[in-house]
């Protein structure tokens, strides 16, 4: 028994497997990725027409045998989980072909504009517009403690310049290791 779950409230006890089902998210349906793929056709197209093939790559699962074999698995009834993700989703099946193997799915709301239009609403004409405050942009200064690294570089890099031997010409000198075998060979 362990404290309930939303509240925190100790004096009202909840086992544990009820408070993983208060806790734990929804489970998602088959259909879910369907729903989301025609809320994303709804901004550009009000007609979708899908082969079965896609519908099943879509929802990443087979369709069941019903769906190719009866139009009536295509209805729009609310109480199937299928049709309800395309319901909920703001379109409903207008045309179904069995023998073809697609299905025409036709927009019947629009839920995004729906929801700009409650928020135009709430916004419209309020107040003036006022831009936003801007900050003006200093350049920093560096640190000391930057500088003096910087610094500590530059003297490096300097002395192992100074370091290396003034040779005339435009060439490296050989490594040791190719001076011993050319001296090997010349002897």
């Amino acid at each position: 028994m362990v404290p309930e779950v939303a509240t925190g409230d100790t004096t009202k006890l909840l086992c544990l497997n009820c408070a993983r089902k208060v806790v734990s998210p929804k489970p998602k349906t088959k259909y879910e990725p369907l729903k989301g793929y025609l809320k994303f056709r709804a901004s550009f197209t009000d007609f979708v027409k899908l082969s079965f093939a896609q519908i099943d790559g879509i929802i990443g699962n087979n369709l069941p045998l019903e769906a190719y074999r009866s139009e009536s698995w295509w209805a729009n009834s609310p109480n199937n989980i299928h049709a309800k993700a395309w319901l909920d989703a703001g379109w409903e099946t207008s045309e179904i072909n069995l023998k073809e193997g697609y299905v025409t799915f036709r927009k019947v709301k629009n839920l995004q504009s729906a929801v700009s239009q409650e928020k135009r609403d709430v916004y419209e004409f309020k107040k003036p517009f006022m831009p936003p405050p801007s900050r003006i942009m200093r350049r920093k200064r560096p640190s000391k403690t930057k500088i003096a690294k910087l610094y500590a570089r530059l003297k490096n890099i300097e002395r192992q310049r100074a370091a290396l031997p003034k040779l005339r010409g435009n060439f490296k000198p050989k490594p040791a290791q190719e001076k011993r075998v050319f001296k090997q060979k010349a002897s």
